[in-house]
């Protein structure tokens, strides 16, 4: 695909200066099962270039850890984070891919995705002109073939905690890791952030509330924050249409920019270069009277303290 430059954004040097030293905790680049706009080798390069520290690699598919390894030993220095999401390819809610993930050095755990009961039963319509998931092909791909992965439950019938669930979160405890909610539904999300408190999770991080099939509302999102969630405000989610930039923005203004973190989701050949991400969402939230030192709060004091470089805030 043509990368037309012109067409998307181009974040100023005073933007860049301002998220210098941030992590960017959720960037989906090659290699990957999808065509991506970037490897992660050459991203990592560009970040260096712009003073970013690091990114996070996530695949809806694959752990990433083995991965992150390899940048880190390409670039000496780099932050590169692994990680692994805990759909049906990786055993779903699997304990002992999540112990492998940690002793392999991967720092974020999301909870399942693209195979959560809640992705798999969400009626939600995004909104008129919104670009779908790259994910939605593939996954409407292995439908077809007959390879549908039973959706991913982190809780039963009930509403209460399955027992594998909640070795999961010990898990991730014993490592120290960062736990994600991944595409679970409001509810779900509030009784995992329970449990995982109750195990001694400390980093805790709710995956684009904004998101169609999350939509979690703000009241909810306030009462996580005060069990020391952080909200992740990912910019693709209103770019690509799926939430207004208004609502975006009220939103962390209701619930705090001390409670929220920016990352960017970026890394689709149709969306803006990743290393513009959290600049160009530095000049939104800018545009809309946040202060500097909020910004720098939700790009890089939050962001370091998710993927573990800082060890205490």
């Amino acid at each position: 695909m043509t990368d037309l430059l012109a067409s998307h954004p181009i974040p100023s040097e005073e933007a860049r200066a301002l998220v210098a030293g941030a992590y960017d905790v959720h960037v989906h680049i090659a290699p990957d099962l999808m065509k991506r706009r970037v490897d992660d080798l050459t991203l990592a390069s560009r970040f260096t270039e712009v003073g970013l520290a690091g990114f996070v690699l996530k695949s809806h598919y694959v752990p990433t850890s083995e991965r992150a390894e390899v940048v880190r030993t390409a670039l000496p220095g780099f932050g590169a984070v692994g990680a692994i999401t805990l759909n049906g390819s990786v055993g779903g809610m699997n304990p002992i891919a999540v112990e492998i993930a940690g002793r392999g050095g991967a720092q974020f755990v999301w909870l399942p995705t693209v195979d959560s009961a809640n992705e798999r039963a969400c009626t939600a319509a995004s909104p008129e002109g919104a670009t779908p998931p790259m994910w939605v092909q593939l996954q409407d791909e292995m439908r077809a073939a007959g390879m549908t992965a039973d959706p991913v439950d982190v809780v039963g019938p009930d509403g209460e905690m399955l027992a594998v669930t909640r070795q999961v979160l010990q898990v991730i405890a014993a490592h120290d890791m960062t736990l994600a909610t991944g595409h679970l539904g409001a509810d779900e999300i509030d009784t995992v952030v329970d449990a995982a408190v109750a195990e001694g999770v400390r980093r805790i991080v709710i995956t684009h509330p904004e998101f169609t099939s999350q939509r979690i509302g703000i009241e909810r999102q306030r009462r996580l924050a005060a069990k020391g969630a952080l909200l992740e405000r990912c910019f693709t989610t209103p770019y690509t249409g799926k939430v207004t930039w208004d609502l975006w923005l009220e939103n962390i203004r209701a619930v705090g920019a001390e409670h929220s973190v920016l990352s960017s989701d970026l890394g689709q050949p149709f969306n803006p270069p990743v290393e513009d991400g959290l600049p160009l969402l530095a000049e939104q939230l800018l545009a809309a009277g946040f202060t500097e030192a909020e910004v720098r709060l939700m790009a890089v004091d939050n962001t370091r303290w998710l993927v573990g470089a800082e060890k205490d805030r």
